[in-house]
Parts: structure tokens; C-alpha cells; sequence
């Protein structure tokens, strides 16, 4: 009987001796170790005879490797045959592979929100309810906005948010949306010349605020409206009279012009001040998904003396009203 650790391992090594010459690597005392934390009944002949059998498994696959590694080249072609057998004629594919859209939450979630404006003040948001509604929105929404400046600001709808003063135009913003196509005339500085340009958003970076014209202070909006790439509006722009200038009426169709970046300056339409812009054109087709173009925007006018004729004595007086 073992009375120590030490004798235990001297006993299970004199044991292993007549089995060393066929065990494939020598014997440690963390095997011998191993050994003892086996309970009685799993060394028992039973499981003696159920290792022998996986042993001798093993051993007669290590055989098959071995020979199918010596005649490599007959293995690959009854590899082959195989598979020819598998998925040859008459086991063609049955499901249809897709491919996997990538979801967008913008795009599924409910319009939860309600977007409000003050054009004047400049703010934009859900929670002003006495101010004007321009449309439902979710409260993941994107929103852009126009101002009078000729800049535009693309921000995260919130309840009140500031997005500058005089907006003309705002709506919920989608990333490269290339079927809507801006149409701007402005006018570069105080007196500047009149700038037309066509053009589209794509990447942004939320509350930049952005410029449309050279940047010239002074600069603003005369006219802003939004169609497709291929539908563009058709104005008419009136100048004011001046001296040995006899064309007054200019018309700009705006599909003629080439759809450009947002930073595009534009192209010139005229260096003599403006009257009036009138369209042409009836607002493009709402159910194309795009927003109708905004009116055109006009600049105030200095105000106008009004000469009095005799003949129109005791009549009501008209007003005439000329639209800059």
C-alpha cells in the first residue's frame, strides 16, 4: 500500500514500464498525475476495450492520411468525382440568393412630430405650436433651412432651434437626395450684379452654416425654388428702366443652366438693378415628392411719389405697388 505521493507515482510508473516501446511519447509525471484523479470504474476492462477501439480508429485513419498524401494526385480527382456526384446535374440551386438592404431608421419610424416655423425670428421646431406648421416629421429628422442671406443650415430637428433670421424656405433633409435640384437668382452684395445658378446638397455637416453666393456682404435672395434635375422653372425678370436700355424683360429658364455644387457661384444674368421676378411656370407637380417652389422673393422698393392728375379729381385714388 502507498503511504505517499511519491510511492504513488513509483507505482504507476512500474506499471506503464511494458508499455512504453508502443505509447508514442514518453510518459510525464503530469500523465502519471492525470491518472489518479480517474475514479476506479473508468480503468475498469470495459473501458480499457473502449479505448482500444478509438485508439485503433485514430491509428487507421492516420493510415488513410498517409496514403492519401503519398498518391495526392489520384485523392484530388476522386475528390472531385465526388463532389460532381453531390452537386452536378440535377442538384441545381433552388433558393434565389438577394442581396441585403441596409435599413434606415429615418425611413421606417413614425412621423411622431410636427415641424413649426417663424420665418422672421428664425426659429424652427416641434414644440412651437402657435407659430406656422410645415409639415410631420419624426423627431430623428434632419431639417434645412434657407434665409434671406442666401445661406442655407442643415440641423437635428429639436424642440426650438434657432436657424437664422428671415427663412424662406424649410423642410425635413434627406442625405445625397439627387432628384431635388435648387434654383436660385440673388443678387451679389447691395449693388452687385444678379446671379443665377442650379444646384444640389449632398454631404453636410449639421449646424455649419453655409454660404450660396461669393460670400459678399449685402448679398440676398431674389428668387429660390426647388424641382427636378429635368423640370426646372421658367421666370421672367423685369429690370427697371434706365436710360438707353431697351430690353427690360429677360427669362430665365432655368433648365438650361448646368446643375452644379452648392458652393458654385453661378453664372451672371444681368448687372442693372431688378423690378420684379414673375414665373412662368405653374409649380411643379406635388406628388413628384418634392416640396412646391417658394414665390419669388422680391426686394423692397423706395418708396414712389404719386402725380396727381386733374382729371382723376373726385375719383378713388390706385395705388401702384412695384414688386423689387
Amino acid at each position: 500500500m502507498c503511504e505517499t505521493w511519491e510511492q504513488i507515482i513509483d507505482t504507476i510508473a512500474t506499471g506503464l514500464k511494458p508499455y512504453l516501446k508502443i505509447l508514442r511519447r514518453p510518459v510525464t509525471v503530469e500523465d502519471m498525475a492525470g491518472l489518479t484523479e480517474l475514479k476506479i470504474k473508468r480503468i475498469s476492462r470495459f473501458d480499457s476495450n473502449k479505448a482500444e477501439e478509438k485508439i485503433a480508429a485514430i491509428e487507421a485513419e492516420l493510415a488513410r492520411i498517409n496514403d492519401d498524401l503519398v498518391n495526392l494526385k489520384t485523392y484530388a480527382i476522386n475528390y472531385f468525382k465526388e463532389l460532381l456526384k453531390k452537386f452536378g446535374k440535377g442538384r441545381e440551386r433552388r433558393t434565389q440568393i438577394t442581396s441585403f438592404e441596409t435599413i434606415i431608421a429615418s425611413k421606417v419610424i413614425a412621423n411622431n412630430q410636427k415641424l413649426y416655423v417663424n420665418r422672421q425670428e428664425g426659429f424652427v421646431g416641434y414644440g412651437m405650436k402657435r407659430d406656422e406648421f410645415i409639415c410631420d416629421c419624426s423627431d430623428i429628422d434632419d431639417i434645412i433651412a434657407f434665409t434671406g442671406d442666401a445661406k442655407f443650415m442643415v440641423s437635428r430637428i429639436d424642440e426650438k432651434k434657432y436657424m437664422g433670421k428671415d427663412i424662406r424656405h424649410i423642410a425635413t433633409f434627406e442625405k445625397n437626395e439627387e432628384s431635388k435640384i435648387y434654383n436660385l437668382i440673388y443678387q451679389d452684395g447691395l449693388k452687385g450684379a444678379i446671379m443665377v445658378k442650379r444646384f444640389n446638397i449632398s454631404g453636410i455637416t449639421r449646424d455649419k452654416v453655409y454660404e450660396l453666393t461669393k460670400g459678399t456682404e449685402g448679398s440676398k435672395v431674389l428668387y429660390f425654388a426647388i424641382s427636378g434635375p429635368d423640370n426646372g422653372p421658367r421666370v421672367n425678370v423685369v429690370l427697371k428702366p434706365r436710360p438707353k436700355l431697351k430690353n427690360l424683360n429677360l427669362e430665365v429658364k432655368f433648365n438650361e443652366i448646368l446643375i452644379k455644387n452648392r458652393s458654385a457661384i453661378g453664372i451672371v444674368l444681368t448687372k442693372f438693378p431688378i423690378a420684379k421676378i414673375r414665373a412662368l411656370d405653374a409649380a411643379p407637380n406635388s406628388s413628384s415628392g418634392l416640396p412646391v417652389p417658394v414665390k419669388p422673393v422680391t426686394s423692397p422698393s423706395p418708396a414712389t411719389k404719386e402725380v396727381a392728375n386733374p382729371e382723376d379729381k373726385g375719383k378713388p385714388k390706385s395705388q401702384i405697388k412695384l414688386d423689387f
